[in-house]
């Protein structure tokens, strides 16, 4: 049975003697309890800067602690005067020659976080940082292009083999940074069949949703209630690895139209959950804000994602959290930390949570 440690900020790090979690992992690892044990995770939505705004991001969620998600968007620019293009972090598919480049906005930022990991060399701890990349466009000159950035960087990402049998899952070959990626077959067509059988995977597909074509307001209906078995239909294979699910599968209608929570919510929550764990994905679902309309101008939140108060938003954080859901994406960073702390301490001395009881089973 395993302790919690969903949360390892650096001045915690000491005083959480009571993790049960074993400091010594084999070299590799398959299966769900790579990633933090199969406990959740924090994922960090939109963690980037737009509008030449909000360039903190990345360092808010740096800061709030490890583990930790870092959601990067992805697009493609062509420098007018040389016709060279790049893959840069942007908010949207039409780049300017101010959006940073992803080797410089997220790969060097967080070079002395993996340069430090990789001498301590504490590998229970890695991944230390899921950089999940949301793909503006899927032209394959983009694709190409993260490949070769991820090439630069192989030796700080966790990769696994291709075998030749896409349903035989490698182990992992861990390290400081794990890199995911959506379920668009074109990326697998780069990221996966393009490679090698026995060569390294650098990133890992989700998988795909199956979701019947209907009306806006049936397809709501539709999403809401079907049962987990019909919305994921696939097996996991070497290069999709997780599930990636809106909250519109929860709650009928999504983050605007949720009213109070109910044990009928909850007993969705953990069905789609249960059954992602049972065939093998990871599952992140997106995103769970609850803020006013002043702080959601002031700090560029999207209010389909709005609960309507933090309040709200905590009660969605505290069903996931026991729920056992491995990514739980939030742009309030720094207020689900403090839930997950608040966790974390608690269970050190009442006990395990529903979360930890099904990781450790």
């Amino acid at each position: 049975m395993h302790g919690l440690n969903w949360l390892k900020p650096a001045f915690l790090i000491p005083a959480l003697g009571f993790c049960l979690l074993s400091t010594q992992l084999p070299a590799q690892q398959t299966g769900l309890h790579f990633l933090n044990g199969n406990r959740p995770v924090r994922d960090s939505h939109n963690c980037y800067p737009y509008d030449g705004r909000w360039g903190d991001r990345i360092d808010r969620a740096l800061k709030s602690g490890f583990p930790i998600g870092i959601e990067q968007d992805i697009a493609w620019y062509v420098d007018p005067k040389t016709g060279e293009g790049r893959a840069v972090v942007s908010h949207s598919e039409k780049t300017t020659a101010a959006d940073p480049t992803l080797h410089d906005y997220f790969f060097e930022r967080v070079r002395p976080i993996v340069e430090k990991a990789l001498a301590d060399g504490n590998r229970s701890e890695w991944p230390l940082i899921v950089v999940h990349f949301d793909f503006k466009d899927n032209r394959v000159p983009l694709l190409r292009a993260v490949w070769k950035v991820l090439g630069e960087y192989q030796s700080w990402i966790t990769t696994a083999p291709k075998t030749a049998d896409p349903h035989e899952l490698a182990d992992f070959d861990p390290k400081p940074l794990l890199v995911l990626t959506e379920d668009p077959d074109a990326q697998e067509g780069v990221f996966f069949n393009d490679v090698p059988v026995g060569s390294k995977l650098r990133l890992f597909g989700s998988a795909h949703t199956n979701i019947p074509p209907a009306k806006k307001e049936e397809r709501a209906r539709i999403l809401a209630t079907l049962p987990p078995e019909q919305l994921l239909t696939e097996r996991p294979t070497d290069y999709r690895r997780w599930w990636n699910t809106s909250w519109l599968e929860v709650e009928e209608g999504g983050q605007q139209r949720a009213g109070a929570w109910t044990p009928a919510d909850d007993a969705r929550l953990r069905a789609l959950t249960d059954y992602a764990h049972k065939l093998g994905y990871w599952i992140r679902f997106y995103t769970l804000d609850g803020f006013d309309a002043a702080a959601g101008r002031e700090h560029g939140w999207f209010e389909q994602y709005n609960f309507g108060s933090l309040a709200s938003a905590r009660k969605r954080w505290q069903a996931a959290i026991d729920a056992g859901v491995n990514l739980i994406a939030t742009d309030q960073y720094e207020d689900l930390s403090r839930l997950m702390h608040s966790y974390s301490t608690r269970s050190a001395s009442t006990g395990l949570t529903d979360a930890a009881r099904r990781a450790g089973r």
